[in-house]
């Protein structure tokens, strides 16, 4: 009898420690990356200041003010930071693409029609001169680092080396084909090459390419902040890419068409644009996507002078206070 009362015990034991272990299971929640985000209209956002200009991929941020390219008038604009005035817009000779960089107390901008890139400075807001080099995709990105402009000059896999001074190629890295984007980090040149499906990582002091590693199918644009490298890939993902380890540690879904869409990084989250969804957040402790924000507009985002900055519709500019945007649920 007492060995029957113990077996029992024991066995009433096993069956409630089991069945804990079984309620833990199903109230466990399911794997970050499987929720979809909260989706949420973008009319629910009230933002800072709503400015009468297209907003374009490719804006870049100076000291004291955001600049855009305004396409359609073969001209750049000036976004004052302090009270968000739009200045004149200044033309650059020819119509803008791919993207602006502020570096050398000016503003370049990419004349790909024309195979230029003009310098605007800073301080007079005038041409000061025009570097012959083409930029091979209009939907691509150039750079600044290490005393040079860097440009996609073939998408064969061509990355050219500017001198700012005399305007002349200085050197040349070879990488794979179907290159799109360049992005600058510390010490580093980011470049996206769609065709491989690779983001290659070079040394800009010496121009050698350091790793090739492998992210999304088809990425274009890219972005550097919140302690990686993020890729915004055509097959409807990001990848984050570790810079200590130069590998892929987060591959985010979005669920989303990612072909026309922009990418951002700053204020403690990854900020994506499509069209029609404006605003994508990314939580970079997560690696998920948080907040869908659906409306008119999207295609180009930035993050500069604590705000976001995007495309809220035709010829409308949202700047916004991202904590709000983050605080705020469907």
């Amino acid at each position: 009898m007492v060995r029957q009362a113990v077996f029992g015990a024991l066995l009433s034991l096993a069956i409630c420690s089991f069945s804990g272990r079984i309620i833990a299971i199903q109230d466990a929640p399911p794997p970050a990356g499987s929720r979809p985000p909260a989706e949420i209209p973008l009319s629910r956002l009230k933002p800072d200041a709503a400015l009468p200009l297209q907003f374009e991929p490719g804006a870049v941020p100076a000291d004291d003010a955001v600049w855009t390219m305004d396409r359609s008038a073969g001209a750049i604009v000036r976004i004052a930071a302090k009270d968000n005035s739009v200045g004149a817009p200044v033309p650059v000779g020819g119509q803008p693409c791919a993207s602006l960089t502020i570096a050398f107390e000016s503003v370049w901008a990419p004349l790909c029609g024309d195979g230029a890139i003009a310098r605007v400075a800073l301080k007079d807001q005038k041409v000061t001169t025009t570097v012959k080099a083409v930029v091979a995709d209009p939907d691509g990105r150039i750079a600044s680092n290490a005393g040079s402009i860097w440009a996609i000059t073939d998408r064969k896999g061509v990355v050219s080396r500017i001198d700012p001074d005399t305007g002349a190629s200085v050197a040349e890295i070879y990488v794979p084909k179907g290159t799109v984007a360049v992005a600058s980090g510390p010490d580093a040149l980011w470049i996206t090459c769609e065709d491989a499906g690779r983001l290659v990582r070079v040394n800009p002091h010496d121009t050698e390419v350091v790793e090739e590693i492998p992210v999304g199918r088809r990425p274009r644009r890219l972005t550097v902040g919140e302690g990686a490298i993020w890729t915004l890939n055509g097959d409807g993902t990001v990848s984050r890419v570790d810079p200590a380890t130069n590998k892929v540690v987060a591959t985010i879904k979005l669920e989303r068409d990612t072909a026309k869409g922009d990418i951002a990084a700053g204020a403690g989250s990854v900020w994506v644009s499509l069209p029609g969804t404006p605003i994508v957040r990314i939580d970079p402790r997560t690696n998920r996507a948080v907040q869908a924000f659906t409306g008119e507009g999207g295609g180009a985002i930035l993050v500069a002078h604590g705000s976001l900055w995007v495309s809220a519709g035709p010829k409308v500019t949202w700047r916004l206070d991202p904590k709000l945007v983050e605080a705020l649920r469907p």
